[in-house]
């Protein structure tokens, strides 16, 4: 060890104490690392300290301090810091009596029940919820004689509430033997579970604690939520009972982080001195996550200030009692509403196949209900679309000046003309038609009329992340001629269950592009929504050749839902594009002609354009 057992260093330094003569015995030293090597839970952390107990007894002159308090305080440290446990504690006691825990006498019923009365705090708050409070875990012993009492008074109190709020914020003792019981009321009968395991040091044996099969009273349905409450305060015993039930996942800790205390301190006498030790001498080891909450504390799901902690736990309470109504509703307005349905039915039945094997029932707040819904619905439909949302109201529309829309549009479009007279275009999200149709003029004069004499074009939709799909049958009539209308696709809305035809325009702004002009479109795995079913019309009807990469496969833009009269809300495709001869593009994304990494694919097009039109000149 780089530290000598007793920093012994650091004494040196203690320039204002008279070493004198030696005021205490030679052997203190080493009759107190016996204990420590004896007893102290954790014998791996004692590797190489008999080479520093020789160093420190060797040095007496830590011995010639005259007060026996100085010395307890600075030994405290000392061993405190070699093994990084400030549990261990050195003390000097000349008038130290001994506690002896008398055992509990035979008390009449009436004084019994003022016993339990004190010790144990019940409440039943709005909303059926139970509300119970222990500052010190019974033993055993006690439990075996005051248990009719306990059932009785508190216990069948208890039981008829809806949820549980376990106060442990003030519990700072306890009896090792009470942890199986309190833990076995929460859990079922069978099978038997190994809650923990507690290594003795002095007998060098680990006991297995295990589940109660029989208890007196009922157990507490594991289908009630049950919240624990926890301080920097509590301690020992109640953190176990804390760590056990949450590893379980029986319980969700509300809180602080508690004091990392053990589950057994006992106090030594040092040889024949006044000085007495006081370390842990067993410690838990958790089946369930290989370790312990002795020194670091338990660390709360939530974590708030003690005095917080019980409105959180209602909070979260009143959360989980809504969330049955609301993965219900979701699960309907999904089968009701999905574009696909049998999709749609398939996920729903999933749903509510979570909700009743309990995957819901550990969420703690409205955010992370959201969350969770949201990658659970992704996860069953594969659709990145079908996910909660916030139901933000679209902003009022701005009044701008003409001056403003070119500068606005130039910002929007991008547009050039390659060598061999090829154009190219690009724009990374679709308007909505309405918006658009009273400034197409000025997107012709400022940005379709660059193009539009080109031999052959570019489109560029590799950052094109989708939006409205209502400007679709119009941006795709300027590939095609006028003479006659071409149907585009067919759109089923599942809501309505009608499915309209998507035709070419007859009438456009500015001039047509026709159709015996070439076309490249540009496509990457970002590629997404509107912009999907552009390419998806244009390859299908042989209109355009594909570069880049396979589309994102994403949906028809979704429509926003209500969850019932929650403030939760579902985005849900509700359109899909004909799939009468197969999958369209919903889910699966659009395979190019030629594949071509995102940032490479405009080159390969002008590529392609130069040697089919190089070569016509």
């Amino acid at each position: 060890m780089a530290k000598t057992l007793f920093l012994v260093t650091s004494l040196l330094l203690l320039g204002d104490v008279s070493f004198l003569h030696a005021s205490f015995p030679p052997s203190l030293i080493e009759d107190m690392a016996k204990i420590v090597m004896d007893n102290y839970c954790s014998p791996e952390k004692l590797v190489g300290m008999k080479e520093d107990i020789a160093a420190a007894s060797n040095n007496t002159e830590v011995l010639s301090i005259p007060d026996g308090e100085s010395l307890a305080n600075i030994l405290s440290s000392g061993v405190q810091t070699t093994v990084s446990d400030p549990r261990l504690k050195v003390s000097y006691e000349p008038n130290y009596v001994p506690v002896v825990h008398p055992e509990m006498p035979p008390l009449p019923a009436e004084q019994l029940v003022a016993v339990l009365q004190t010790s144990i705090k019940l409440d039943l708050l709005e909303g059926n919820i139970g509300y119970m409070r222990i500052d010190h875990i019974l033993g055993e012993e006690v439990a075996d004689k005051v248990g009719p009492l306990l059932v009785d008074l508190v216990w069948n109190k208890i039981l008829p509430t809806s949820a549980l709020i376990f106060d442990l914020r003030y519990t700072s003792s306890g009896d090792l033997s009470g942890i199986p019981y309190i833990v076995s009321y929460f859990t079922e009968a069978e099978p038997v579970i190994h809650i923990d395991s507690i290594y003795d040091r002095p007998s060098n044996t680990t006991t297995k604690l295990l589940s109660m099969s029989m208890l007196l009273g009922e157990r507490y349905s594991v289908s009630k939520p049950l919240i624990i409450l926890t301080s920097k305060n509590t301690k020992g015993i109640a953190e176990d009972v804390a760590y056990c039930l949450q590893n379980l996942k029986r319980a969700t800790v509300v809180g602080e982080k508690t004091a990392g205390g053990s589950v057994k301190i006992d106090k030594f006498k040092v040889g024949d001195t006044d000085f007495y030790i006081t370390l842990p001498t067993a410690k838990s080891i958790n089946p369930i996550t290989g370790s312990t909450w002795e020194l670091t504390g338990v660390s709360p799901d939530v974590e708030v200030d003690a005095e917080d902690a019980l409105a959180t736990a209602i909070r979260i309470i009143n959360l989980r009692a809504q969330v049955p109504a609301i993965i219900e509703e979701s699960a309907s307005l999904i089968a009701n509403n999905y574009a696909f349905e049998s999709i749609g039915a398939d996920v729903a039945e999933k749903l509510r196949e979570l909700l009743a094997n309990g995957e819901f029932s550990t969420v703690v707040c409205k955010e992370g209900l959201e969350t969770k819904l949201s990658a659970d619905l992704q996860t069953l439909s594969g659709d990145k679309s079908l996910k909660t949302t916030t139901n933000t109201p679209a902003l009022p529309p701005m009044e701008y000046s003409p001056e403003m829309y070119i500068e606005l549009i130039k910002i929007s479009f991008h547009t050039d003309v390659f060598e061999n007279n090829i154009g190219y275009l690009r724009f990374d999200m679709f308007g909505d038609f309405e918006e658009v149709k009273p400034i197409a003029q000025i997107i012709v004069e400022h940005v379709w009329n660059k193009v539009v004499s080109t031999d052959a074009m570019i489109i560029d939709l590799r950052n094109n992340l989708g939006g409205p799909t209502t400007a679709i049958a119009g941006f795709c009539s300027y590939f095609f001629d006028g003479d006659k209308q071409i149907l585009l696709d067919k759109l089923y809305d599942r809501p309505s269950g009608v499915t309209t035809e998507l035709l070419t325009l007859p009438e456009l702004t500015g001039v047509r592009y026709g159709s015996k002009k070439s076309l490249i479109i540009l496509t990457s795995k970002a590629t997404a929504g509107a912009a999907e079913e552009f390419v998806y019309i244009m390859k299908k009807l042989g209109r355009a050749m594909i570069v880049g990469e396979t589309t994102a496969g994403g949906s028809h833009p979704p429509k926003v839902f209500p969850v019932g009269e929650t403030n939760v809300f579902l985005s849900i495709p509700t359109v899909h594009s004909d799939a009468s001869t197969g999958p369209a593009w919903e889910g699966v994304g659009i395979t190019p002609h030629i594949p071509a990494a995102a940032d490479a694919a405009l080159e390969v097009a002008k590529g392609i354009f130069n040697k089919h039109l190089g070569g016509q000149q």
